[in-house]
């Protein structure tokens, strides 16, 4: 790629519907955006303005990712074209709507696809929720690479811009959880000329349009929620202010570079809630002055008082490189560190890393979409169902190509994106942000009566109304100057911040008022729910546990320890004691009887065995036993994630010194994560040998017996010693093997030559999802059916996309 021309200052956000309409608005919007080009010829289309390249089956629906950054696109005039789960062995099939006159948008889908495609335990999945029939395979592994490589195949000149969470979760050098390694930007090793991180409207509306203007893509630098290449000794960067922040500090105070932390408690213990609410300039940088170029000669006396900042709009962070991060875990926790302190859109300074000989340039993240705005994305024309390619020979989505993803967010409605709990497993705020943006409670209302009124099958139960995060509707910082300038990671944690409103009166008015819509009979809250923050409001748990509970309510504590707990930066296990007899009084004043089901994370980063052990003798105590068991996964770019590879923790200083930073227990190996994922399921007996040897070792022999308040009992039944997930259908049987596909005599491979698997034969293992029947086989007599299709638990992967995780 060549050198960029400019490189200019990310500019003020422009409202979405500030723009001047593209020329081709005059064709009006589509029932749904082509797939084929018999589909644009009815539309009277010659060529697509934009074609979108997705992982997942089109579904047109403000909860896909596809669906909203088209219907966007097409509000501002332009033609766009969708090509869904198309088959990446050749480049004909990105071929099939001609040439686009702007750009390819390419993202991998709703998921990450390795996370879609591979368990925690690195085993292939058997389904696909964003796919007909929930079938797997219907997209590559790092699907965002291979797709962008066969659009230059089929188009070499036509600029690519990739996004989505995948590419948004790997902007930078990234730990691979999937190969151990760290491996580089997805933004180097796919070639493509943009990338657009987070929330994508902004962004996408702005570079649609200046591309359509005849702009060149290689000089399009200053949008915001952007990352683009450029060579590290372009002259154009010489207007910016490059704090070096390529190694980690060294003990004692250094001025000579400014520190790249500069954390709220070393400066600006004096301000309310630890928020700085203004920002000091540097001298010389006055209007009209020249810009300032980085010292890194070291002075002989250290400068006493306040370090003083250049403008945060011509400041650039340079991260350690990635020859360097790949090969060091402390500079990989640094940079992980840095890029987390570097996020809140009100003071976020650019973020430059070198690959190479070239730089990965990260542009601030994206300005939060106003509530007109938020409304104008969701009330734009979509057809509510997925395209009509994936219907059956009925015309129906309800057979053997119902997509399951679309049939969980069905009947849901999002209020809000975005969350600041800061969970520190969880890529939430990484992509959407941790500041909530909320739609209207008009807007709400008008797509529950849509729902009501053209979808098929409604029969008055809204399945959800919510988002990320149950109950963060309208909840926000109440100084807007202190939330500008804020770079805490969570409002929440360890305590929820004396600046933080937490009224949720909107809430509660909006779901009265939605209640009470003619044809709407029940609305469930089927996301996540923050229960610290409910607490602090005594009406909205009564509001919610008599009227939109249907017999039980998931929310996640994760653990019950502090050592794992604060790692996570979750509320401590009282929180949720509370909640639970808030919830257990609303219930009973109700006459109602309604249980509370918590979900918890094995071998999460600092969780130690006793910590384990701890949490099994809290479940048995309170009698739970968990069949859906989530063992930690480690994602891009998440904290916890670079806990796991670097054993330090991000959420303070990273030294080189283990007396100086905090280093992390991480839960490394097979054996040990079965040992976890074994306590959260101690009543399993397959589970007991391991455990007996376990508490042996551990010296707490006292826990092994046959009376009531024994973890696990001194008598062993007969079992084959193998563990059969809740989702009977997504295990391996017993004894076979899946990285070599056996014959099974009772599969009919008999002849004891090795097979490839069939299709719908099942070769992994995944407990975090309930089964489903997805028409691959048909049931055998005397087997256990499965359960109901739609049953998908919020804790999965597939669930957690649209933004169903418990709180």
């Amino acid at each position: 790629m060549s050198a960029h021309p400019t490189l200019t200052v990310p500019k003020p956000n422009k409202a979405l519907t500030a723009y001047r309409p593209f020329w081709a608005k005059r064709f009006g919007p589509a029932p749904f955006l082509p797939m084929s080009r018999a589909e644009m010829e009815q539309l009277g289309w010659d060529s697509c303005d934009i074609i979108i390249v997705t992982g997942d089956a089109y579904v047109d629906h403000p909860s896909f990712g596809m669906a909203v950054i088209g219907r966007t696109l097409e509000a501002q005039g332009f033609r766009v074209g969708i090509i869904a789960q198309p088959d990446w062995q050749s480049a004909d099939p990105f071929k099939v709507l001609g040439k686009p006159n702007l750009f390819f948008g390419i993202a991998a889908g709703n998921m990450d696809s390795m996370i879609n495609r591979y368990t925690a335990d690195r085993k292939i999945r058997s389904d696909d929720a964003y796919t007909p029939g929930g079938l797997g395979g219907s997209r590559p592994d790092r699907a965002t690479l291979v797709y962008t490589q066969r659009c230059k195949e089929a188009w070499n000149d036509v600029p690519i811009v990739i996004g989505g969470i995948e590419a948004s979760l790997r902007r930078i050098a990234h730990y691979d959880y999937w190969q151990d390694k760290v491996r580089r930007s997805v933004l180097v090793d796919s070639k493509a000329d943009l990338l657009v991180y987070g929330n994508a409207e902004r962004a996408i509306v702005e570079i649609a349009h200046r591309l359509a203007a005849r702009q060149p893509v290689e000089s399009i630098t200053d949008v915001r929620g952007t990352a683009f290449m450029r060579r590290t000794d372009d002259p154009t960067s010489s207007e910016w202010f490059e704090l070096d922040s390529s190694n980690v500090d060294q003990p004692g105070r250094i001025d000579t570079l400014i520190s790249p932390y500069q954390t709220i408690e070393e400066t600006a213990e004096s301000k309310a809630a630890s928020c700085v609410t203004g920002q000091v300039k540097a001298p010389g940088l006055e209007d009209g002055a020249k810009p300032i170029t980085i010292v890194r000669k070291p002075q002989a006396q250290p400068p006493s008082g306040k370090i003083q900042m250049p403008p945060r709009e011509r400041t650039v962070i340079r991260l350690p490189a990635y020859e360097q991060v790949k090969s060091d875990p402390v500079l990989y926790a640094h940079a992980n560190r840095v890029l987390h302190l570097e996020t809140n859109p009100g003071n976020a300074r650019a973020l430059v890393q070198r690959h190479g000989e070239r730089d990965v340039w990260i542009n601030p993240p994206p300005i939060p979409l106003t509530t007109p705005e938020m409304d104008h994305v969701f009330d734009l024309n979509y057809a509510r169902s997925p395209h009509p390619r994936y219907a059956d020979e009925n015309g129906s989505h309800e057979g053997a190509t119902k997509i399951p993803a679309w049939e969980m967010i069905r009947f849901s409605v999002n209020i809000m994106r975005g969350c600041f709990g800061g969970c520190t497993f969880c890529s939430i705020t990484e992509h959407e942000g941790r500041i909530i943006q909320s739609r209207s409670e008009d807007s709400v209302i008008r797509e529950i009566e849509e729902m009501r009124d053209k979808v098929k099958g409604f029969t008055g139960i809204v399945s959800d109304l919510g988002g990320p995060t149950a109950n963060m509707y309208r909840i926000g910082c109440k100084s807007p100057e202190i939330e500008a300038a804020c770079r805490k990671p969570s409002c929440v944690y360890p305590g929820i911040c004396s600046n933080l409103n937490t009224s949720h009166d909107p809430l509660i008015k909006m779901y009265r008022r939605a209640r009470a819509l003619k044809g709407v009979k029940k609305i469930l809250i089927g996301s996540g729910l923050r229960y610290d923050l409910a607490i602090k409001s005594p009406e909205y748990v009564k509001e919610l546990v008599t009227h939109h509970v249907g017999g039980y309510l998931k929310i996640a504590p994760e653990h019950t320890e502090g050592g794992p707990l604060s790692k996570m930066m979750k509320p401590g296990i009282g929180t949720y004691d509370k909640f639970k007899q808030m919830f257990e009084q609303a219930s009973e004043e109700a006459g109602k009887k309604q249980y509370l089901i918590p979900y918890f994370i094995a071998a999460h980063p600092g969780t130690s065995d006793e910590d384990m052990m701890n949490l099994a003798v809290w479940l048995k105590k309170n009698g739970f036993r968990a069949d859906q068991v989530q063992t930690f996964y480690p994602s891009p770019m998440a904290t916890a994630t670079a806990m796991y590879h670097s054993g330090k923790n991000p959420l303070k200083k990273i030294t080189r010194s283990a007396e100086t930073s905090e280093t992390v227990d991480i839960v490394r190996g097979d054996r040990r994560r079965r040992l976890h994922k074994a306590f959260l399921r101690y009543h399993d007996a397959n589970n007991w040998p391991m455990l007996r040897e376990a508490l042996k070792t551990m010296g707490r022999e006292d826990l092994i017996g046959n009376g009531k308040y024994h973890l696990i009992p001194t008598y062993q039944p007969v079992t084959d010693g193998s563990y059969e997930s809740a989702r009977r259908k997504n295990s391996t049987p017993t004894g076979v093997k899946t990285s070599v596909a056996k014959p099974l005599a009772k599969q009919g491979l008999g002849n004891g030559r090795p097979a490839a698997p069939r299709q719908g034969q099942i070769l992994s293992q995944h407990t975090g999802l309930p089964p489903r029947d997805n028409g691959s086989r048909p049931a055998k007599a005397g087997t256990r059916p499965a359960r109901p299709a739609g049953s998908a638990s919020p804790n999965s992967p597939a669930a957690r996309a649209p933004g169903k995780r418990p709180r």
